[in-house]
């Protein structure tokens, strides 16, 4: 009777051991996934970074060109301007100016 209880002992430390492997095994098997996915996300991360980046200078560059825009727009409104565009488009002179013409 002896013999037969060192059997039974030997079999359920067997047994044990195999659960133990097979608790490990699919713990390391969710810990690769984990890391694989911890992959993905810090690529798809980077990617948004480099994303946000391109459009943080667009937005910068657009304000740089309304800038520009409301410069000219005030320019337009001054009499410079209407003085110029009437020299240059309309051809028109002061009163007290010689216009000299280049023959071709």
């Amino acid at each position: 009777m002896g013999n037969s209880k060192k059997k039974k002992r030997k079999k359920k430390i067997g047994y044990n051991s195999l659960g133990m492997l097979a608790i490990a095994l699919v713990a390391v098997l969710l810990l690769g996934g984990l890391m694989r996915q911890s992959s993905d996300l810090q690529e798809k991360l980077a990617g948004y970074d480099a994303k946000a980046e391109s459009l943080q200078q667009d937005i910068e560059d657009e304000q740089a060109r309304t800038e520009e825009i409301d410069k000219l727009k005030r320019y337009m409104e001054t009499d410079e301007y209407a003085e110029e565009v009437a020299r240059e488009r309309l051809g028109l002179v002061k009163d007290n100016e010689t216009v000299f013409k280049k023959e071709q």
